[in-house]
């Protein structure tokens, strides 16, 4: 069997697509709280969304990541799982153990993930948190703003996703695309040894030796926990990540990634770099579990296989 396999790009794809379904009112919720003003806690935060906006106010902004994220989870999953085949298949040549090294091919896999993710995922997330955030009160934050900036935070500057993306690029050029890809990378590189090692060492776990291969329901379990794991240890850098990507809706506070934390620090202390883990944790259970479910039945349906593989 070749090392590289287009399979696991395809199933990436309908797990990416499912995730996004179950994980973006609460993602909404999570952005909310993280560069979003006078929402306090989760469950108040999600009450003030309900009364504004409605329900369609938790999938706001959707679209772009369903189109986007499907094929970002898509790149994420064939990256990783080609990278680990092929360095597993190294080893097994060179050592008659071939489980000699599955830890560290694990690791380098997903921090090989984790830096592709981080190039298509920045203007994904751009723009997903744009259109959540910029119908939230900024009029209330910026006292200080000039009467233009203040009259434009009454209506939506962005009309859609094609419309955000042609302002970002209008205004603050190309780069402005990667705004926050410094704090994406030092998220998403260790997020994602987080998240895979996490599932693979679960789903061995939870699997009897007797199995040829893990069950549907260890698949959603071992997922799960591992998405919780993940998000819940990127939290801190998560937050600087969302308030980076927010700024420049309506003006610009930050001048980068260490300015950013200093100024978040300095007007709200080390619990800002929390704000949010719970909303995080709790989402990133139901995303994950639908991520890798998604994943590996549609890798066993595609293969014809009659036991869910591991990544």
């Amino acid at each position: 069997m070749g090392s590289f396999q287009l399979e696991d790009f395809a199933a990436g794809w309908i797990g990416g697509a499912a995730s996004v379904i179950v994980g973006h009112p609460l993602d909404t919720v999570k952005t909310r709280l993280q560069a979003g003003i006078n929402y306090g806690n989760t469950l108040n935060c999600i009450r003030t969304v309900y009364r504004r906006e409605s329900v369609f106010g938790f999938f706001k902004g959707m679209s772009f990541p369903l189109a986007s994220i499907a094929v970002y989870n898509s790149v994420v999953f064939g990256v990783f799982s080609n990278t680990q085949r092929f360095l597993s298949q190294h080893h097994s040549r060179e050592s008659e153990d071939s489980r000699s090294c599955t830890l560290s091919d694990l690791l380098l896999a997903s921090m090989v993930a984790g830096v592709v993710s981080v190039g298509l995922g920045t203007p994904v997330d751009l723009i997903k948190i744009r259109l959540q955030m910029q119908t939230q009160p900024f009029r209330e934050a910026n006292l200080g703003l000039k009467p233009r900036a203040v009259a434009l935070g009454v209506q939506p500057i962005y009309q859609g996703p094609v419309h955000c993306i042609t302002t970002i690029v209008r205004t603050e050029g190309l780069a402005g695309m990667y705004r926050g890809v410094g704090a994406m990378l030092l998220r998403d590189v260790p997020g994602y040894c987080l998240y895979f090692i996490p599932y693979v060492f679960l789903n061995e776990w939870i699997t009897p030796e007797a199995c040829t291969g893990p069950s549907p329901c260890a698949v959603w379990l071992a997922g799960g926990m591992a998405g919780a794991i993940s998000w819940g240890t990127a939290t801190p850098m998560d937050v600087v990540k969302s308030r980076l990507q927010a700024d420049g809706v309506y003006l610009n506070k930050y001048r980068g990634v260490l300015d950013c934390i200093s100024q978040s620090y300095q007007k709200e202390g080390l619990k800002v770099f929390f704000r949010g883990i719970t909303v995080n944790t709790v989402r990133g259970f139901p995303m994950s579990a639908a991520m890798f479910l998604g994943y590996e039945l549609s890798l066993k349906a595609i293969r014809g296989d009659h036991t869910v593989p591991n990544p």
